[in-house]
């Protein structure tokens, strides 16, 4: 059984690249709560999203306590301060005035992993290239970002952490690996461009280069 796609409209077309323009990453937060409903919404998109060999490795994990949410914060600091050391110069001074993260303030803290070994699609497509696994989180994470921003809600990826030590902290599988910490909730404000680029760390690259074999 055949089922058509739908048309889109110009104004959807157009929309859409709206939507994904706004999609920026937040880590200034009010503390609002976020509806436990609306949050399901988004989170539904997951189901959404496509996974090599229909493996769906994504498994998501919501930091609620004081304890682990704390684990995850010291992790981000000391980090952070690896981070700052690696840097000298006007970088130095740059990364030491940049806000990387809204732990302290987002109502909702996900921890996204993957689960290397899931048995779910029997190794189709990943046995040459597991990485996909990986990738294919990624790419649920994007269909969840859009659905948050659709709604209004901000989404701040936080990258500056040590894995393997939020993967013990957590407590989690042997076989899930951290794709992406993310921190939810309403921004306290909003903006076309990247904080990064506002602060001086770096510019946007205003057209893609394409190259051919």
């Amino acid at each position: 059984m055949t089922t058509e796609a739908p048309r889109f409209s110009a104004d959807f077309q157009h929309r859409l690249t709206d939507l994904m323009r706004w999609r920026r990453d937040v880590r200034r937060f009010r503390t609002d709560p976020v509806d436990e409903a609306l949050l399901t919404r988004c989170l539904d998109t997951f189901c959404l999203s496509p996974s090599v060999g229909l493996s769906e490795p994504w498994r998501i994990l919501r930091l609620r306590g004081a304890r682990a949410r704390a684990a995850a914060l010291g992790n981000f600091k000391a980090a952070n301060a690896d981070a700052l050391a690696g840097y000298d110069g006007e970088k130095a001074q740059i990364y030491s005035r940049l806000k990387l993260s809204g732990m302290r303030d987002a109502p909702i803290q996900l921890a996204i992993f993957c689960d290397e070994e899931t048995p779910k699609g029997a190794g189709l497509g990943a046995a040459t290239m597991p990485e996909t696994r990986r990738y294919s989180v990624v790419g649920a994470i994007t269909h969840f970002w859009l659905a948050a921003r659709a709604r209004g809600l901000g989404v701040g990826w936080v990258s500056i952490l040590d894995p393997d030590r939020l993967a013990r902290d957590l407590d989690v599988p042997d076989t899930w690996r951290l794709v992406g910490y993310l921190c939810v909730g309403w921004p306290q404000d909003t903006g076309l461009t990247p904080e990064l680029e506002t602060a001086g760390w770096e510019d946007r690259a205003g057209t893609l280069q394409v190259e051919e074999r």
